[in-house]
């Protein structure tokens, strides 16, 4: 799994290649339409897509006479689900740090329900 996050996450890290994805996510193009927007040669966004296509982003169908390149919308799955993984590790981390934070400034609670600095207030009243 590992390697095939590499890769995926090796295919996205080009900005063109992540154009193409978002391009995709849309709707198939071929690779003329898909070579428009860009100052590039053909050669040069077919390179892109073996890249994305060695990734396991795209694929590449016969119609007729044109050949779409088609988004595998399903392999953003596995990617998501390892960064979710560690966005949620990260929160917990978060909340712990606030949690902690939040002692810090208001101090340990008394019991009672009051804290350290109401029951001083208290007193000094």
């Amino acid at each position: 799994m590992s390697d095939e996050l590499s890769k995926m996450f090796a295919a996205l890290a080009d900005p063109t290649r992540r154009d193409m994805v978002a391009r995709l996510a849309v709707s198939d193009a071929t690779v003329s339409q898909l070579a428009e927007p860009y100052d590039v040669s053909i050669q040069a966004v077919s390179k892109h897509l073996k890249v994305l296509a060695d990734a396991g982003l795209v694929t590449r169908t016969r119609e007729a006479q044109t050949r779409p390149v088609h988004l595998e919308a399903e392999v953003f799955d596995l990617m998501t689900k390892w960064i979710e993984r560690y966005r949620r590790q990260a929160e917990e981390r978060y909340r712990r740090l606030d949690a902690l934070l939040a002692e810090m400034n208001d101090g340990p609670a008394a019991p009672g329900g009051e804290d350290e600095s109401t029951t001083k207030k208290g007193k000094a009243s």
